[in-house]
């Protein structure tokens, strides 16, 4: 495999300190031995280690170089005889802890340490790192260790917290944004929503005064849109994440731990519960409560309230029980 030019790599680590990073608790004679890196199941060698989490990819397992393999026990068969099984209980989370062994800052997109610190701002935000053409408006309080990249916009009164990353091309106003935050390069955060009282002969558009809050920990991807609120606020709750292109219109209010997929949009004042997982291109109309633990299909298209626990999909969105019964009848 070609060299990564983007992230540095570390290692060699011993397979012993990778298996207690990741919590495996079998045993075997040897475990001394040095893992050179982290790859896939096409490109690993006999210096590296891989993982496999679905019969799928069976015909490639076989074929595998690896020396190691974090797999589960059921999977295992798929793998040569020669290479070392790693059977654990949640396969994708020892993978996370394993590569970020090797690779501790490609988790997230933080801002280029070649880049230089603007002068006129190394006074006032002493703990904090800047990219080019930044702009920063009155009374913007930035917490240390927060990165600002390039060519974004911090409007007047904005607060960001500590550890916050905020990427390119980023715009923030009227927003209070918490601590750990992420916001990846295009997003446009405490932007005006969509309200407006539709007159005969002229659209009027209508005040929006809230703002967007966005509690500890929360991920915001790529060119996603969170409006303010109109007169209460737009909030986001800890650690929730949101993928790339998500739109979060005014009012709208989500919970915590939340996993929200690409292109899903949110209408106005609906609130969305805890750990809720949405897949992409969803639509959820507005002033709607959706409940805890909820988990709603990609392309799904939700027009009605949807209680604790349950799962729903299709357009409108059905409990899945009842949309698998329809697609099979509708293949009949």
């Amino acid at each position: 495999m070609s060299k990564n030019q983007f992230y540095e790599k570390k290692g060699p680590f011993p397979l012993k300190e990778i298996i207690k990073a990741i919590g495996y608790t079998g045993k075997f004679s040897d475990n001394n031995f040095k893992i050179y890196g982290f790859e896939s199941l096409n490109n690993a060698t006999k210096n590296d280690m891989t993982f496999l989490n679905s019969s799928k990819y069976k015909n490639i397992s076989l074929k595998t170089k690896a020396a190691v393999c974090i797999t589960s026990s059921n999977l295992s068969k798929f793998l040569p005889e020669k290479c070392i099984k790693l059977d654990v209980k949640n396969v994708l989370f020892a993978v996370t802890k394993a590569s970020k062994m090797f690779y501790p800052e490609a988790d997230i997109d933080s801002i280029d340490k070649n880049l230089k610190n603007s002068k006129k701002f190394i006074k006032i935000y002493k703990n904090v790192k800047f990219g080019e053409n930044v702009l920063i408006g009155k009374n913007v309080v930035i917490g240390k260790n927060s990165c600002i990249g390039s060519n974004s916009i911090i409007e007047s009164n904005v607060t960001i917290g500590e550890n916050c990353i905020i990427g390119s091309f980023v715009t923030l106003r009227n927003s209070l944004i918490s601590n750990d935050v992420h916001i990846q390069d295009g997003s446009k955060i405490g932007v005006k929503g969509f309200g407006f009282i539709p007159l005969k002969d002229k659209n009027i558009r209508t005040p929006h005064i809230g703002k967007v809050i966005l509690e500890d920990g929360v991920e915001i991807g790529a060119n996603c849109t969170i409006d303010r609120g109109s007169l209460a606020d737009t909030i986001i709750g800890k650690n929730t994440f949101l993928d790339n292109q998500v739109h979060v219109a005014h009012n709208v209010q989500i919970g915590k731990n939340c996993m929200i997929a690409g292109q899903v949009g949110f209408a106005g004042s609906t609130t969305i519960g805890n750990n809720v997982v949405i897949g992409g291109q969803a639509g959820v109309s507005g002033h709607l409560k959706i409940g805890n633990n909820v988990k709603i299909g990609g392309g799904s298209g939700v027009i009605n309230n949807i209680p604790d626990n349950c799962q729903v999909m299709g357009y409108p969105a059905v409990p899945l029980k009842e949309f698998v019964k329809q697609r099979k009848k509708n293949e009949q």
